[in-house]
């Protein structure tokens, strides 16, 4: 889900060039989660192949990984581990899943495409077994794991803050609130893509924490407080009735103390989730290590396993080999 704090953070907009050669910290969940409920056949069908099994997952992956490659840049995907005992899945959430996944059927039944698509998108899931296909498939392309210890944002805010990678690449805000210096958003949605009927450009964004801060004169603590108060992944739906601006007001009268100033129910003790944001369990020996692509562990994967098209694989890859990548370099 993720915090909301779109409507006060200051975007500038990037592009693959200007990050080319730069190493990201992907948030791998974040982004499987993007692939799976987008992309969907117009009925809102996931890719499958033969056997029933989903691919979106795959196929947003492979694609998506190596566009980056070929432009030179240098992902790490890091996965999320074991999350903090706070963080559960509610039920009101598992109900809204099971709700969505149900009026998906009928409306495909119905032949109500659109609705159907939104549905199915709301019904998304990803489980164990995608994952670990998700990590055979990077080290075939010779792209480094990260398996964090608990939640992935964290680790790749801490790996951009030891200087080891440049930006964690996420759609959310969450790593803002772990402390990553930078952020580069819509790396995995970059391109045309339609939008209420009609088509849009979607560029990458980078976002500076410094900035996030000093325009909305927060320290990094209070801006934690500010996700608190509007809702994290772990006290989802925040306070009833405040929003973004209404929270950044509270904090600037209250500072970290405010929630002690809202009429709310707390189930989860505000201070602990702050001290969790402020120093999450990370791990601190990874390895960074980018190899060649392997064509035949990756044909082996896609092709003869999930029986993607051979001819489109190939291509793909020959891309890479034609010394636009600069994998050289990376070793």
């Amino acid at each position: 889900m993720g915090v909301k704090l779109k409507d006060l953070v200051p975007r500038h907009e990037t592009s693959f060039s200007d990050l080319s050669g730069k190493c990201l910290g992907v948030d791998a969940f974040n982004w499987l989660y993007q692939f799976i409920s987008i992309i969907r056949q117009p009925d809102g069908t996931p890719l499958k192949d033969s056997k029933g099994r989903v691919t979106s997952h795959l196929t947003g992956l492979f694609y998506r990984t190596c566009k980056m490659l070929e432009e030179g840049l240098k992902p790490c995907y890091v996965f999320d581990g074991k999350p903090p005992s706070f963080k559960k899945v509610t039920a009101s959430r598992i109900k809204r899943r099971e709700q969505a996944h149900y009026e998906y059927l009928k409306a495909k039944e119905a032949g109500d495409t659109k609705k159907a698509l939104s549905k199915a998108m709301q019904s998304a899931r990803l489980t164990g077994e995608m994952i670990e296909q998700a990590k055979k498939l990077l080290e075939a392309l010779g792209v480094p794991v990260v398996q964090a210890p608990s939640e992935g944002e964290a680790q790749a805010a801490f790996m951009t803050t030891q200087g080891d990678i440049y930006a964690a690449a996420t759609q959310d805000y969450d790593a803002l609130l772990f402390g990553s210096p930078l952020v580069v958003r819509n790396l995995n949605v970059t391109g045309r893509r339609r939008l209420y009927g009609r088509y849009i450009t979607v560029n990458p964004e980078l976002i500076r924490l410094s900035e996030v801060l000093e325009s909305n004169e927060l320290t990094r603590e209070e801006l934690v407080m500010l996700g608190i108060l509007i809702g994290t992944d772990y006290n989802p739906g925040g306070v009833k009735g405040i929003g973004p601006k209404k929270g950044l007001k509270l904090i600037q009268e209250h500072g970290v103390e405010s929630w002690k100033h809202v009429e709310h129910e707390w189930q989860i003790y505000p201070p602990d989730v702050l001290a969790f944001f402020m120093k999450p369990p990370v791990k601190k020996d990874y390895k960074l290590e980018w190899k060649t692509p392997s064509k035949k562990k990756v044909a082996a994967i896609l092709v003869d396993d999930f029986e993607f098209s051979a001819e489109r694989v190939d291509n793909t890859l020959s891309k890479l080999d034609l010394g636009q990548t600069g994998l050289s370099g990376f070793l």
